[in-house]
Formats: C-alpha cells, sequence, structure tokens
C-alpha cells in the first residue's frame, strides 16, 4: 500500500512549554473511512511521514488495517516536517525555536482530529520509541478520550539513564565546531555525523552485534562502513542538526507526571484508565524491560509482552521481520479484544 498524502494543519498562534510558535503547523496522514475506529500512530525519533516511516504497521492485511480502521499519523513537533526549528520563520527559526515537550505535541494532534477530522474518540493510540512516549501521554492529557493505547519499546518517563545516553549524542552535536551554537550555515557534517556515531551504539542489542559482525547479510564489509553509511549517512541525508537536538530534548524531559500529578509518577499511572498493552524489548539499551514491569504493576488495565529479539531498540520500529509479526499479533489481539 503506498503512504498517503501528507497534509498540513495551521493552528495559528500556538502556545508551547518554551513560549509561542507564531504559525504552528502539524503535519499528518489520514488513511480510511472516518466513519471507523480511528487509532491515531505518531511519529518517533529519525522518523519522518515522508520516509514511510509508519508504513510497517499501516495498509491492507496489516495490524492496522484502512479497511477496519480510520488511521491518522502525526509528525512530531521539531521532525522537519510539523514545526521545526528547520522550517520555522524568524524569530523562532533555528536555535531560537523554543522546548516542545509531549503535552504541545498532544495538544496539536487532539485539535487537528476534534477540530478538523471530526473524531470524537480515540480508539487507540499505538507508538514506538518516542511515539510510545506519546501514546502514554495521550491517557493523561485527554483521559477521556482515548479508550486504549499501545507502547512499543518505550516509557512513561525518560529514566536517569537513558537521559545520560543522550546527553552522549546531544554533547557530540553541541560541541562539534561546526554547529556553531545552532548558528550554522552550512549543513554540520562533523557534529552531525559525530551524533550518529554516538547514536547507533545504543540502537542495538550486544547479541544482534555479535551474530551479525556489522555486515548485515553481505551489504556493509565492516563496522566502519555500517557507521558510516546507515548512521552518519542517513542522518546528514534526511535530518537539519537543529531539529535533532530540538527532537531529542522533548525525549529526554518526557515525563507524564509533571503534567497533573505534581511528579508523583506512580500515582500518574495509576490514573490512567486507558487499557494498554506494552510491548518492551528484551534486549533495548534505551528502554529496558524491567522499567515496563514496573509501570505495568501500576496500570489499572495492561498487560505486558516482551519481544524476544536481540535487534535491542529497532526491533519495535520495523527493522526485523519477525519481530514485526511478533508486535503485530499481539496488537491484533488487543484491538480485538
Amino acid at each position: 500500500m503506498q503512504s498517503a498524502e501528507i497534509k498540513f494543519y495551521n493552528h495559528g498562534r500556538f502556545k508551547v512549554a518554551g513560549g509561542i510558535i507564531p504559525e504552528a503547523v502539524t503535519a499528518y496522514q489520514t488513511y480510511g473511512d472516518p466513519h471507523n475506529p480511528c487509532i491515531v500512530f505518531p511519529t518517533c525519533y529519525g522518523a519522518k511521514l515522508a520516509l514511510g516511516s509508519q508504513d510497517y504497521l499501516v495498509g491492507d492485511n496489516k495490524v492496522l488495517d484502512p479497511r477496519r480502521y480510520f488511521i491518522v499519523t502525526f509528525a512530531l513537533f521539531c521532525n522537519g516536517e510539523s514545526s521545526s526549528p528547520s522550517n520555522t520563520p524568524a524569530p523562532y527559526n533555528g536555535a531560537y525555536f523554543p522546548f516542545i515537550s509531549y503535552e504541545d505535541n498532544i495538544r496539536a494532534q487532539h485539535a487537528v482530529l476534534t477540530k478538523l477530522l471530526g473524531v470524537k474518540k480515540v480508539f487507540c493510540v499505538v507508538g514506538f520509541s518516542m511515539g510510545g512516549q506519546q501514546a502514554y501521554h495521550w491517557p493523561v492529557v485527554f483521559p477521556d478520550f482515548v479508550e486504549r493505547f499501545v507502547a512499543i519499546c518505550t516509557s512513561a518517563r525518560t529514566s536517569p539513564h537513558n537521559r545520560c545516553f543522550l546527553e552522549g549524542p546531544k554533547s557530540a552535536m553541541l560541541a562539534s565546531k561546526d554547529f556553531e551554537g545552532g548558528h550554522y550555515k552550512s549543513i554540520p557534517q562533523r557534529g552531525i555525523r559525530a551524533f550518529g556515531r554516538v547514536y547507533c551504539a545504543w540502537a542495538y542489542g550486544q547479541t544482534w552485534f555479535r551474530e551479525h559482525q556489522y555486515l548485515m547479510g553481505g551489504e556493509f564489509p565492516d563496522l566502519s562502513a555500517f557507521i558510516r553509511e546507515r548512521w552518519e549517512g542517513r542522518f546528514l541525508q534526511y535530518w537539519d542538526a537543529n531539529d535533532m537536538v530540538a527532537l531529542l530534548n522533548t525525549w529526554q524531559n518526557g515525563d507524564i507526571s509533571i503534567i497533573r500529578d505534581g511528579g508523583d509518577y506512580d500515582k500518574a499511572l495509576s490514573s490512567i484508565k486507558a487499557k494498554a498493552l506494552i510491548m518492551p524489548s528484551k534486549t533495548d539499551l534505551y528502554f529496558p524491560p524491567e522499567d515496563s514491569e514496573i509501570e505495568v504493576s501500576h496500570l489499572k488495565d495492561a498487560r505486558l509482552h516482551v519481544i524476544p529479539t536481540v535487534w535491542g531498540h529497532v526491533a519495535g520500529g520495523g527493522a526485523n521481520p519477525p519481530d514485526v509479526e511478533f508486535i503485530s499479533g499481539h496488537i491484533r489481539e488487543f484491538l480485538d479484544a
């Protein structure tokens, strides 16, 4: 199935955690009949609607089938498609773009659904990684609007361990001489390449590296080629450096408990009324399954299924077909329950 047309909703002057976006825009796609149950599927870090990042779960005969559901995919603020440092005019362009929270994203997506698409209730929010953190935030920001959610390789709060990891790629970018404090006039090659090298080290489980030996079925001759082509190359080709840092800041500061529970994380989890399906990866170095076990223990109505994979964090994002099959099977069962 071919990806749907990308559309843009203009919010006008939109207040966010770090200030104001004068003409805020949310990029989105729709699939299927609006009269069917609505499923929201937002992007993760590194994902763009134009790259078909959501296609691994959306399509005919896939778990998010447009013949059964009305599916809406959303691009995060700062991903380069929705309002971002790279596409916002002065005086909020580049390094001057305000900080964006997950709550800001959810409020913007809610506006698209209710004001434009006429959605009265969301049957399910599905998300991987940063998309999964949005899935966790949806029933907290709008507790009576969401019936259920699926959180894949993610958490309701970015852990101190995860925040420390994210300091690595961010610091590599900020310290690079060609980043120039976000005021670069040309692509900061050094900064983006350094960012990609630090980031990729955590994306896969240790067992994956041992089994694949960086070759990916002969595609790459050695580790250096794998890192340069798969990680440096992808960020250089598709991403703006300020966007990368701004979006990472959203990730670092993710926490459902700061919205209305005064930082009480356990209380925030236990207050969620929506049914939940939580699927961590057995080998995820960003969001370890032990964290998901703790979260599920506080949720009112939640299922936990650990993805039995060596693919680490990327198991949840469509990188490995057997993992997609595992994820899809449990989502299908959850949606049909």
